[in-house]
């Protein structure tokens, strides 16, 4: 039975407003995560007040690159890695879009990676949803940058033996100006994580622990309830997992905002700034 998503618009909040329901339903698995990453921005861009024609989305590839296609707004779907080498010309050009990056643990910090540690220098004024999922999806469970020690997959099937990337951290160390982390269990409150991200004035990378059960879930023997129930019970508001033992912290991620700097200038006003400076206008 096809379902209809124009009566279902009329049912649902108005964050409906920035889909593409002709598009629907996504291409993403059952139980993926993506989706209520989508649905949070969505939401939050309804709460800001921000209308369609104000916002740029843009990805590179893999599973939540695909985000864009979706969204009822001005869209960039770009190259492999280069999502934000795309943003970062497209906000110097129109510094007055919200502009939003969707990517992937492996497109962002593999291949990704270089154009990643210098946007966040920069602090240009651009939220990234970063996805972390612990593998590469669309391409059927290669390792990636995030997937954690022992950890099955296509191209580490005995187990993963590198160390991976705490990313939140290595994004407030390569500069980012707001860093978070939420969970695609935990919406409500990711929802406000991407609203103070986006209301930032400077780089705001928003970390999203989502599950992939088709891919990682089947290779790590893990059902859509058990990646779910991970989740609930091993992320924790910042402030209680600051609370912990440092014993009991193993194992434990902290929720929330983990870093929120507003003292630094953004990078799009100093770039115009000097423009103008260089042109023989006003500072």
């Amino acid at each position: 039975m096809a379902v209809s998503f124009e009566k279902i618009i009329e049912k649902k909040e108005s964050y409906f407003k920035y889909l593409r329901l002709d598009k629907l339903p996504t291409i993403w698995c059952p139980g993926c995560g993506i989706g209520q990453a989508l649905k949070a921005t969505c939401m939050a861009l309804y709460d800001l007040g921000i209308e369609n024609d104000e916002v740029a989305m843009v990805s590179g590839i893999g599973c939540s690159s695909r985000t864009p296609g979706y969204f009822d707004g001005f869209t960039l779907h770009t190259t492999h890695g280069r999502a934000l080498a795309f943003a970062t010309g497209l906000k110097l050009f129109k510094p007055e879009l919200t502009t939003i990056v969707f990517t992937g643990d492996g497109d962002c910090f593999a291949i990704g990676g270089n154009h990643f540690i210098h946007a966040a220098r920069r602090n240009i004024d651009i939220t990234v949803v970063m996805i972390n999922n612990w593998i590469y999806g669309m391409t059927h469970g290669q390792v990636s940058p995030t997937t954690p020690l022992g950890a099955q997959t296509t191209t580490t099937p005995g187990g993963n033996y590198e160390p991976n990337f705490n990313v939140s951290e290595l994004a407030k160390a390569a500069g980012a100006t707001y860093v978070a982390r939420g969970t695609a269990y935990h919406v409500t409150e990711l929802k406000k994580l991407i609203q103070d991200g986006i209301k930032h004035k400077g780089f705001s990378f928003i970390e999203v622990l989502s599950p992939c059960t088709i891919i990682y879930g089947r290779k790590n023997r893990m059902s859509f309830e058990e990646m779910y129930m991970w989740l609930k019970e091993n992320t924790l508001p910042l402030k209680a997992w600051e609370r912990l033992p440092e014993e009991k912290r193993a194992g434990k991620l902290p929720r929330g905002v983990l870093y929120h700097d507003d003292s630094r200038p953004e990078y799009t006003e100093v770039y115009w700034n000097r423009v103008k400076q260089l042109s023989g206008g006003e500072k």
